[in-house]
């Protein structure tokens, strides 16, 4: 018994070992959009597409950053109504009305939603049709209605896809922090979704990691056509990851380089902002699990061997170090005990940085365990969930597809 209590720790020791040093330094936090002064020689036309349904409360901050970006060039946004009813069209209407920028809006009145679409993409189809048949823009913002833009944000998006000829730009915002269930939870949401897609091998053209973060999309418009719209991820409802899989995986002629034969390999760029953040407030428990839940066991294509698999590494990689702690020093298996021990070590220092940059106590690095434990509950949740045919629940709709 003391020989397989050893291996399984050992093996959990050297699972750490190999994802801070073999899976794309994932556990850093230095992928950022530059916050410098930039020139522009040609300055491109934007479309910002905003999905809106039941926004209200938060669409005088939100809406208001976007009206007030610097950037210089042509900026336009098109906000879609998806039959809210709380009065979020008018309120639309009267910050732009407040700012004196009633010609900079456009208010889009959703159609019904037709089979085989999720709310949200059929909302952003609706807004990116309306942009591309009235303006034309180079590019589109994709946004949500409880994203806060930093004054130069969008300046900053549009010079980082211009000087590196980046098909998209994507910002993981800041997401609030700030009670105690955020603060013990949301750091780890942005881990978790670093492990999964290391942000520098997502952001390397010969890679084929792909990912993006729905609150903040700059894509280029003829990209976007490219792969044939949103139609072609229609029933995503993890849309954004599978619109940057779509973007980064398409081979074609470059559009930069109209005299090289060479196929354009599509260049993706996704990072982390400290100055642009959601105002999606989290006051308890029950709306993180549900946000979690409502994609996880998407993330497993709905396999139920893939859960298993899941279930199981979430406890050996983050339950065994501290239980192989625990149970090697009441045993007196030291050999035990400092494997685990060197394990959760392991562990909180690759989740350290994170929590640096949500200014979070630093001894919330240590509580990974117990953090992992709830979210492993969430995914199991999830897939219960689907089971039942509640998978996917937002806002009042539940998908199955």
């Amino acid at each position: 018994m003391e020989k397989i209590e050893l291996a399984i720790v050992i093996v959990s020791l050297l699972i750490w070992i190999a994802l801070l040093t073999l899976w794309g330094q994932f556990w850093q936090t230095d992928q950022e959009l530059e916050v410098t002064e930039t020139h522009l020689e040609k300055l491109p036309s934007v479309c910002a597409v905003i999905p809106a349904r039941n926004e209200a409360d938060l669409l005088p901050k939100t809406l208001r950053s976007l009206l007030c970006q610097n950037y210089p060039g042509s900026f336009t946004i098109f906000l879609v109504d998806d039959h809210s009813t709380d009065g979020t069209a008018e309120v639309a209407q009267q910050t732009a009305q407040a700012l004196n920028k009633n010609q900079q809006l456009h208010v889009v009145t959703a159609q019904a939603l037709p089979p085989g679409w999720s709310g949200k993409l059929w909302a952003m189809e609706q807004g990116i049709n309306k942009a591309t048949t009235i303006l034309e823009p180079d590019y589109l913002l994709l946004t949500d209605a409880d994203i806060e833009h930093d004054p130069v944000n969008l300046h900053q998006l549009v010079a980082k896809a211009e000087q590196e000829n980046l098909d998209l730009v994507s910002l993981m915002v800041r997401l609030r922090c700030e009670n105690f269930w955020e603060k013990l939870l949301i750091p780890a949401f942005v881990f978790f979704f670093q492990k999964l897609y290391p942000f520098r091998w997502v952001n390397d053209p010969q890679k084929s990691t792909a990912a993006a973060a729905g609150g903040c999309i700059l894509i280029r418009t003829a990209a976007l056509k490219r792969i044939g719209g949103l139609q072609v991820i229609r029933q995503a409802l993890i849309d954004d990851c599978a619109l940057a899989h779509a973007i980064k995986s398409v081979k074609s002629p470059s559009p930069y380089l109209p005299t090289s034969p060479l196929p354009h390999s599509p260049k993706i760029w996704l990072g982390l902002s400290s100055s642009t953040h959601s105002l999606r407030a989290y006051s308890s428990l029950s709306p993180i699990w549900d946000m979690v839940a409502r994609t996880a066991f998407t993330q497993l294509h709905y396999s139920p061997l893939l859960l298993v698999g899941t279930l199981v590494g979430m406890i050996l990689v983050y339950i065994v170090p501290p239980l192989g702690l625990i149970v090697g020093a009441s045993t007196e298996n030291w050999l035990v005990a400092l494997t685990g021990l060197s394990a959760w070590l392991l562990m909180s220092l690759a989740y350290l940085p994170m929590v640096r940059f949500y200014e979070c106590p630093l001894w919330l690095a240590f509580c990974l365990p117990i953090i992992a434990f709830f979210y492993t509950l969430m995914t199991l949740d999830s897939a219960l969930r689907y089971w039942q045919g509640r998978g996917g629940a937002w806002k009042g709709r539940v998908y199955r597809l």
